[in-house]
């Protein structure tokens, strides 16, 4: 089973997120001579889970506090 991808990672930048691995970004075990992969959240901003179809398994969330209740 891969590791649950993280939505808001505490220090992004400290982690290669290409694959399941999730490297030190001064060790990567890739060895395709690619660089460091950015989080989404690096890129895209803290709700970039909201758009798209990422294939996550995201907890619905009450948008600013909204009620369903009428």
């Amino acid at each position: 089973m891969a590791k649950k991808f993280p939505l808001h990672p505490a220090h992004p930048e400290r982690v290669c997120w290409g694959c399941d691995k999730y490297c030190p970004a001064g060790s990567l075990q890739c060895g395709n001579g690619s660089g460091r992969t950015q989080h989404p959240a690096e890129v895209l901003g803290d709700d970039w889970y909201l758009h798209g179809d990422w294939g996550l398994d995201v907890p619905e969330e009450n948008p600013a506090g909204v009620s369903g209740k009428r």
